[in-house]
């Protein structure tokens, strides 16, 4: 496995003079339950401060009216029953006509752990087509059920902490990063076909396809602490929007994750960062890179 680590990140490229908000992406994130309206509202503005075009949250219809209040920049998708909690099996239908008009889905911020969510997750997982950034519950969802990550309907990124990946595969992660990047590979040949990279949460966060990884410089322990994984997965989500290669986004997305919360902390303490705060220092992390 080729070590990247040393290598120049990956670069977006400039936006040209006569596009639109289509040529950047349409993001559909899928999550949210009673009680978690925060997790998707973060994915979405994350999301839309990393460049994707048009950002829509797929949420319960009960929290809908809540997650639209926290940004006017996206739009939302109520979905289900006003009296539902969560997003469940039944709602399969709705989503899926909803995923096959995006360009990428990210899937899990919020959703909960109810029995029939975690059977939605495994049939989207399988059956969405476009590529699909799975974090936090729906991670939860999969462990149970590992055969779904042997055949995905498309591209998967999966961005698990070390305690979602110890669930995921039953192994305790590693403090060596070296073991870590062989975790992750171990992780990403399940998928025999090729389509899964892993992002393995923590210090030093681990990026890897099964062929290269590459281990990330940025961040801060202010950054531990609840929706920065939130953060994360909006990042990705939107870079990969942009057209960049899912290995690519992945590794340019921590990083850049990474650098916004040290950005953050520098100005407010690492005792006091919050998510919210990444999302305000994206703009300058972004610059940096230019």
């Amino acid at each position: 496995m080729q070590d990247v680590t040393s290598q120049s990140l990956p670069k977006l490229p400039p936006r040209e003079l006569q596009s639109h908000k289509g040529d950047y992406g349409r993001v559909l994130i899928i999550g949210g339950s009673r009680g978690m309206a925060g997790a998707p509202a973060l994915a979405g503005m994350a999301a839309l401060r990393s460049g994707a075009g048009l950002v829509t949250l797929a949420v319960p219809r009960s929290i809908q009216a809540t997650v639209a209040r926290f940004e006017p920049s996206y739009m939302t998708l109520g979905i289900g029953s006003t009296t539902d909690d969560c997003l469940v099996v039944d709602c399969e239908a709705g989503l899926l006509g909803a995923a096959t008009i995006r360009d990428v889905v990210a899937l899990g911020p919020g959703l909960g752990t109810a029995q029939s969510t975690a059977k939605l997750v495994c049939n989207l997982y399988s059956t969405v087509e476009c590529p699909m950034i799975v974090d936090a519950d729906a991670l939860n969802a999969l462990a149970p059920s590992p055969q779904h990550l042997k055949s995905p309907g498309g591209v998967r990124i999966l961005t698990p902490h070390p305690g979602e990946f110890q669930r995921l595969t039953g192994e305790q992660v590693s403090s060596e990063t070296d073991e870590r990047c062989r975790q992750a590979a171990n992780l990403c040949t399940r998928d025999a076909s090729g389509q899964t990279v892993v992002v393995l949460k923590g210090h030093q966060t681990v990026v890897c396809d099964g062929e290269q990884c590459s281990a990330n410089a940025t961040g801060n322990p202010g950054m531990a602490t609840g929706g920065t994984g939130d953060c994360l997965t909006g990042i990705v989500t939107a870079l990969v929007a942009q057209g960049m290669q899912p290995f690519d986004a992945a590794r340019l997305g921590v990083h850049v994750h990474g650098l916004a919360g040290d950005l953050a902390a520098n100005e407010l303490g690492q005792v006091s960062l919050i998510a919210s705060d990444l999302i305000r220092f994206l703009p300058t992390a972004f610059q940096q890179l230019t």
